[in-house]
């Protein structure tokens, strides 16, 4: 039986959510294991095993865990572009290969290759494939549902912009367009927040949430600090899968994610950045917040500043 925060969970039916109101099933996972043989056709390895996991139609999740722990293998399962060697997985109440057109998929923007001499609207459009009647042809409905959804992501302006010369924000946007010209009824995300400076990951995430008042998103992120502050819950992946609320998130539960040691870092409201090795000098929440940041330590300090921390794991912080 598959488990959600520790305890077992009930029939679709009787799910039920904080308000009292039923919950709707979007997709679920039961005692998945699934493994990519070797290049010279030995034991295949092992990424996944026993995963359960059900997400629900106002789920905002997030997917954590360290490298090669299995997080892209499972968006691949849920799109149902692989299949697991034993378990089940169904997205709603069907096989995943079955419904994939309802699904939308925002792949890392890094591996998007941008020398393609492509439009923004091209890009977009290539969301539409799928449903087009004309195979590449594309239809003046197909046309308009592209530009909504570039209104949608704030983009519309960059319509006739080459894909290559967007910075990594705006092209982020794009690809989201992308998934949600087809009107999809869940959101997969890749890493969305990889690779964009502070400033453009709040517009990001203003927009998630906006989504997500009418669509179920999960998310794959190193980040932890996002993941802690934004999402409303997290999924522990290292071939195993545990899920806890935001709430429940602390050092401990990261310490045995990635078994290393990692340490709580505080970033002052100043901090331009929110990686642990921003070389700001920002410090340890036990800090005072004058010792927190550059810009707040006295000039006329005879104390020199204590050297920038660094966390051994490159998740990111914990605000």
């Amino acid at each position: 039986m598959c488990t959600i925060e520790g305890k077992p969970t009930l029939p679709p039916e009787a799910e039920k959510g904080a308000g009292g109101a039923a919950r709707e099933l979007i997709a679920r996972l039961e005692g998945v294991h699934f493994a990519y043989p070797t290049e010279k056709g030995g034991s295949r390895i092992p990424v996944l095993e026993d995963v359960s996991l059900d997400i629900y139609g106002d789920d905002f999740l997030g997917i954590i865990g360290p490298n090669g722990a299995g997080k892209t293998t499972l968006l691949k399962l849920l799109l149902g572009l692989i299949e697991p060697q034993s378990g089940r997985i169904t997205v709603f109440g069907r096989r995943p290969a079955e419904v994939r057109q309802w699904i939308g998929y925002v792949p890392q923007h890094a591996r998007v290759d941008t020398s393609v001499p492509a439009s923004v609207l091209d890009v977009v459009l290539a969301g539409r494939i799928s449903q087009s009647r004309w195979g590449f042809r594309y239809s003046r409905a197909d046309r308009e549902a592209a530009l909504e959804a570039l209104r949608q992501t704030g983009v519309a302006d960059l319509a006739g912009r080459a894909l290559g010369t967007l910075s990594g924000g705006q092209r982020q946007r794009v690809l989201i367009a992308r998934a949600l010209v087809s009107r999809p009824r869940l959101l997969l995300l890749d890493e969305p927040t990889a690779g964009i400076d502070p400033a453009v990951e709040r517009n990001l995430t203003d927009l998630l949430h906006q989504l997500n008042h009418s669509l179920p998103i999960a998310i794959v992120s190193h980040d932890i600090g996002f993941v802690s502050r934004h999402l409303k819950r997290v999924a522990c992946l290292n071939r195993r899968l545990t899920v806890h609320a935001v709430d429940q998130v602390s050092q401990e539960l990261f310490v045995g994610l990635y078994h290393d040691h990692v340490r709580l870092m505080h970033h002052a409201d100043c901090c331009p950045l929110t990686d642990p090795g921003c070389d700001q000098g920002c410090s340890s929440p036990t800090d005072s917040a004058e010792n927190s940041c550059p810009v707040h330590r006295s000039k006329t300090s005879e104390t020199p500043p204590p050297p920038p921390t660094r966390n051994a794991e490159p998740g990111g912080a914990i605000p």
